[in-house]
């Protein structure tokens, strides 16, 4: 667990590196890298969440 978060929070500073670089240089680039990066980490987020979910709805009480 301590990797995912992490990795959540690389990712976002490396959303906020795109967007500052964005608002530096003016270079759509770093704009659209920063809006890819987010959207990507937000669907393997939601996927986590799901996984999470029906494992907790999976298990059978005994």
């Amino acid at each position: 667990m301590w990797l995912l978060r992490l990795l959540a929070v690389l990712t976002v500073i490396a959303v906020a590196g795109g967007v500052l670089a964005y608002v530096f240089t003016r270079d759509p680039r770093y704009l659209r890298f920063a809006w890819r990066l987010f959207r990507y980490s937000l669907i393997v987020a939601l996927l986590l969440f799901a996984v999470l979910i029906l494992e907790r709805v999976a298990v059978i009480p005994v």
